[in-house]
């Protein structure tokens, strides 16, 4: 009862504080001083402009804007601190420096609200570089009120709903942000410095392939036809290697309609790229060189910590194939099995579940699941899949059960998967109508032909090496983030009226 009471009480007093905000704006508005009036500000630096060249900038002019983060009124002058994109700064406001009425103004402003100080730069007697003031703009007003300084927002489910807030009050939080952002780039710096081109390809397509995903469904009325979400970007990206464009990459939005956890959220970045002329050999080589430029980039180091473990992105990169991990980590040699009755003899040995449509390949792909993933820690390139798990994927010539794949592990995930692509359009036929199979057998994630890539194929594909990256996992593992939602801006939640 006591619990309800303050709760009421506290409410009481928000509702207070939120209502005296609204009186202030309309005051405000009322004196023609509306601040939603104001279209611009000239702002000449920012924060950590004025710090990081203090000794070039003190005694200069300087405008800056951002949102008051605190205030403390000592009658005649006042100190604020203002938060923007790189930081924070002091500012001291005098009334006899920016006149008695703005500083009646100053004094009504609220913390939350976003202003443009201009002033000259200058250190106070502590020691801190601050900006004297001569004159105080409100810019926006600031209805709402945020978290308690020192408590902060810490509660995970609001910071997502409410990132707007978390990257006002959590300043690690921006600065994951502004890392996504440097990844990114440094992705396209170092594939334009090795001729690829970025493109585009459709997100609403008739028939979503390329990956084992069941797809979000769509209702076109213009046209009246279902749609689905893509799952992939490869098929489309094949259609232009059949075009000529030898090099081509995209970085997009793919959805999966899949359940939500660390890893895994249902809108995720994909990138993609293909290369005319190589085979998943040189994909080992692009994605080695790609992660060590990338980390040296933006963290200026090739070893990187995720939780307090340090990976090494600057030695050789290891590669086995799975059959070889199986046999290191669950002792069992699927060289030795070769029937279906034998690997689902092993697989009860081993206590690893299986279901009745599982081939044998299928069966080593769960070994692996079971008690490989887990160990594969340093950057590693695991090689030469079963050809059940790889429908779009070349056969090795000396051994046709297995394909030219590979899969790049760090920290235990998966980071990429890349192929030999398959271009023989009438192997792809098969491979096409083995999904079918599955597909009627109630495989949810299985492929449908797809015609119009068999007609691709058969006008002609040079031989291409391509590779998926999970670039929300490239940023958490670059950015220490625990969660696939720490290094997505705004990701999937559940509706609150729900």
């Amino acid at each position: 009862m006591a619990e309800q009471q303050n709760q009421s009480k506290a409410q009481e007093n928000l509702n207070h504080v939120l209502q005296g905000r609204r009186d202030k704006l309309a005051e405000l508005q009322a004196a023609g001083k509306d601040p939603f009036q104001i279209t611009k500000y000239d702002v000449t630096a920012h924060s950590m402009d004025v710090k990081d060249n203090f000794e070039e900038m003190e005694g200069k002019e300087v405008s800056v804007a951002g949102r008051m983060m605190f205030k403390r009124v000592m009658g005649k002058a006042s100190f604020c601190n203002i938060q923007d994109l790189k930081g924070n700064i002091q500012a001291y406001v005098a009334r006899d420096n920016i006149g008695e009425d703005p500083y009646k103004d100053f004094k009504k402003m609220d913390i939350g609200d976003i202003i443009g100080i201009k002033g000259t730069v200058f250190k106070t007697k502590a020691g801190e570089i601050s900006i004297h003031a001569e004159s105080v703009t409100l810019l926006s007003k600031s209805l709402q009120v945020l978290p308690e300084k020192f408590h902060g927002l810490t509660d995970t489910d609001t910071r997502y709903r409410q990132r707007y807030v978390d990257l006002i009050m959590n300043a690690d939080v921006k600065e994951t942000f502004i890392k996504r952002s440097k990844i990114l780039a440094a992705i396209r710096k170092y594939l334009a410095g090795e001729g690829f081109m970025e493109v585009e390809t459709p997100m609403l397509v008739a028939n979503a392939g390329g990956a084992a995903a069941r797809p979000f469904e769509t209702h076109f009325n213009a046209l009246d036809e279902d749609l689905k979400l893509r799952i992939s970007l490869e098929l489309y990206l094949k259609r232009l290697i059949v075009g000529g464009l030898e090099r081509v990459y995209e970085i997009g939005r793919v959805f999966r309609n899949e359940g939500l956890d660390t890893r895994h959220n249902p809108e995720f970045t994909l990138m993609e790229l293909y290369q005319a002329y190589t085979d998943y050999h040189g994909m080992m080589d692009l994605t080695e060189n790609l992660y060590r430029y990338v980390a040296q980039e933006v963290l200026g180091t090739t070893k990187i910590v995720y939780n307090g473990i340090e990976m090494d992105l600057g030695q050789p990169f290891a590669r086995m194939t799975m059959v070889d991990a199986v046999k290191k980590y669950s002792g069992v040699d699927f060289n030795e099995i070769h029937t279906l009755e034998e690997a689902r003899a092993a697989a009860k040995e081993h206590h690893v579940e299986f279901e009745e449509r599982h081939k044998k390949g299928d069966i080593l792909n769960l070994f692996f699941e079971e008690f490989v993933e887990e160990h594969l820690v340093q950057p590693t390139f695991i090689m030469d899949h079963p050809i059940e798990i790889s429908p779009l994927t070349k056969k090795k010539p000396e051994n046709p059960e297995y394909v030219e794949r590979f899969e790049f592990f760090m920290n235990g995930w998966e980071m990429a998967n890349a192929y030999s692509e398959l271009n023989d359009p009438i192997d792809q036929r098969e491979r096409f109508r083995a999904q079918e199979e599955l597909l009627a057998q109630g495989d949810e994630e299985a492929n449908h032909t797809d015609e119009d890539f068999l007609n691709a194929l058969e006008v002609g594909m040079p031989p291409t090496g391509g590779i998926g990256f999970g670039i929300d996992r490239m940023c958490m593992l670059l950015t220490d983030s625990a969660a696939i939602r720490d290094v997505l801006l705004f990701p999937t939640m559940k509706s609150l009226d729900k």
